[in-house]
């Protein structure tokens, strides 16, 4: 367990539309997970998702996978 807080931030490539979401990448060193959440709502869930998969996510965004919005 660690005591450390997340340090949160979000994508420069983000618009101001509300759209986005936060990450705190600080954890996957310590605890091996990367926190999510809806930066229009800091205080509500938290999905901790594995680093191996929120890279597979990354990857397949920037492939186009998820088709455009």
């Amino acid at each position: 367990m660690t005591t450390e807080s997340p340090r949160w931030f979000k994508s420069s490539f983000s618009e101001n539309g509300g759209q986005c979401i936060e990450v705190a990448a600080n954890f996957v060193g310590s605890l091996g997970v990367v926190p999510v959440r809806d930066s229009k709502n800091p205080g509500g869930p938290v999905l901790n998702t594995s680093a191996a998969s929120f890279t597979s996510f990354v990857a397949g965004v920037k492939a186009g996978d998820f088709g455009t919005f």
